[in-house]
């Protein structure tokens, strides 16, 4: 996935931080992902939630909050008025590089920035909060202790997650009256609400809120057991599938026409997980898969195996083989099931005078309804001619060229 480090005005001038995460191929869509509250654009979740879109051919651009991270600008002049400029700032650059978002993801009081923002970004189709309050002014509870220095002396320092801040009374004022109840009302957008139902940061009631106050179309999906800040990488991991399963259902991803000797476009694998084995394979804008390795072999065991995908490619052809040789014949076959096991053995052992290993695929059909045994065997027979099968019997020819 490459990755543009850039910056861009805020909503005073300062300079904010931000990582445009690109797709391999042609951008289909872009995508402005808004931080949880003092946390930074580089938090897990933001990471692998970019990372799942951008396989789908999505772009994401995600940035510090002024004050925040590596961006200019002193926090604690801020406001959520002024993170919900921040990013209506983010989107103009972005639709000065033609590439207008058409989509919103917010984490927590980032949600309920995103939330607000809509308005002033109206090539938004589909927006996205992770534990996100229903009332920005929920935050405060972070720093409770502190209001009555805060409202007495102008501002006060405050230590978040381990970190000081100074916290302004501008700040406290502006999460008091902002509101949220007619922004979610108005959204003009698809909404999905994604919340753990044991979030001790900001309680699934919020969700609940959200949903409530939203129109259609609009859904919730429960992240189970996660924290607020989604900081396992399972977690994270479910909540990318959720978002690139949800959104492409709201967001028009024409994929270019296929190159000409690939009638089915391109299979684009990309690594998502530099430290492991995990891979995000994407074809075209509407399928996605996972690939890894057991845990026995360094993996997390999130998705079947390469061979484990060579295995199904060769079920499957076989399946669809055998149905449409059953359909022209009008052959009363009711139901396939192929299992394909996968291994390496000697030659020898498999029949064949060649020296070493080679590969073995262990195949087992059923076939279900009134077949008489000519039938049966004939489809059988059938099954040895699919094309997968052939190109795993025969030579295929790899060729191999290095893209710079």
């Amino acid at each position: 996935m490459p990755t543009e480090r850039i910056t861009f005005a805020g909503h005073d001038g300062s300079q904010l931080a931000a990582r445009l995460d690109l797709p391999d191929g042609p951008v289909l869509a872009t995508a402005l992902f808004a931080h949880c509250f003092t946390c930074s654009k580089d938090i897990p979740a933001a990471r692998r939630i970019s990372a799942r879109l951008a396989a789908m051919g999505i772009a994401v651009l995600r940035f510090d909050f002024t004050g925040l991270g590596h961006s200019e600008g002193e926090f604690a002049n801020t406001t959520f008025t002024s993170n919900v400029e921040d990013l209506i700032s983010a989107a103009q650059y972005l639709a000065g590089r033609n590439m207008a978002p058409a989509l919103l993801i917010g984490h927590s009081l980032g949600g309920a920035a995103v939330l607000r923002a809509r308005a002033g970004i109206p090539t938004v189709k589909a927006v996205v909060t992770l534990g996100a309050p229903a009332d920005p002014g929920h935050v405060s509870h972070h720093f409770e202790d502190a209001l009555p220095q805060i409202e007495q002396e102008g501002s006060a320092e405050v230590t978040l997650g381990g970190r000081p801040f100074r916290i302004g009374k501008a700040f406290v004022d502006d999460i008091a009256g902002s509101a949220l109840s007619v922004s979610i009302a108005d959204l003009k957008a698809a909404l999905l609400i994604l919340h753990a139902p044991r979030d001790e940061t900001v309680s699934i009631d919020n969700a609940s809120t959200i949903f409530l106050a939203a129109k259609h179309p609009k859904s919730f999906v429960t992240l189970d057991d996660a924290d607020h800040l989604i900081t396992r990488a399972s977690d994270a991991e479910y909540a990318a599938d959720v978002i690139s399963a949800w959104v492409s259902r709201y967001l028009k991803l024409c994929p270019p026409a296929p190159p000409p000797g690939a009638p089915e476009g391109v299979v684009r694998v990309t690594e998502a997980d530099p430290n492991g084995f995990m891979q995000d394979i994407q074809a075209g804008p509407h399928h996605h898969a996972v690939a890894d390795e057991p845990a026995s072999y360094g993996g997390t065991d999130k998705g079947m195996s390469p061979y484990g995908f060579v295995s199904s490619g060769l079920g499957a052809c076989t399946s669809m083989t055998i149905r449409m040789y059953a359909r022209r014949k009008k052959w009363p076959l009711t139901s396939v099931s192929v299992d394909v096991c996968h291994d390496k053995v000697h030659a020898q052992d498999a029949g064949l005078a060649n020296e070493g290993k080679v590969d073995q695929f262990r195949r087992k059909i059923r076939l279900s309804g009134p077949l008489d045994q000519e039938q049966k065997q004939r489809l059988l027979e059938i099954a040895d001619k699919c094309p997968v099968h052939r190109t795993l019997e025969g030579s295929a020819h790899i060729t191999t060229e290095l893209l710079t």
